[in-house]
């Protein structure tokens, strides 16, 4: 079973769920999907598997709204500007040497306080800093 399977069927092992595979996975959805229809699945998707590793979706903890938003961005922007139509390891590789896929990519863009607030995790929040 491949990881977009096992991240549908709610089988992959919660170990397994890495800042990484949370890319691969909106990458995959980004290339075969319609945009609005990838995003909806990432999103959705992200909540269901977090519900059953057993994690809550909460104000607290669980799935970001902001977080996932603006990263989907990201990877679509990639996908894109890159003309990606295939998933290919190839792809995967040079994806995975994105600046943006460091997990400190955005706070160039978010001041921590704001982007952990529970407005940016319930709803889509716009940047609070200027990046250059």
């Amino acid at each position: 079973m491949n990881l977009i399977e096992k991240f549908e069927t709610c089988t992959l092992p919660k170990a397994e769920w890495t800042h990484e595979k949370h890319f691969v996975m909106a990458l995959w959805y980004c290339i075969h999907y319609p945009l609005p229809e990838a995003v909806d699945k990432i999103c959705n998707g992200i909540k269901r598997y977090n519900e059953s590793v057993g994690g809550e979706n909460t104000d607290e903890s669980g799935y970001h709204e902001t977080i996932t938003l603006f990263y989907i961005g990201r990877v679509a922007d990639y996908v894109i500007t890159n003309r990606v139509s295939v998933f290919t390891e190839e792809v995967v590789g040079d994806f995975l040497e994105q600046d943006f896929v460091g997990k400190k990519y955005m706070l160039r863009f978010y001041s921590r306080e704001y982007l952990m607030s529970k407005e940016a995790r319930l709803r889509w929040k716009a940047p609070d800093k200027t990046y250059m």
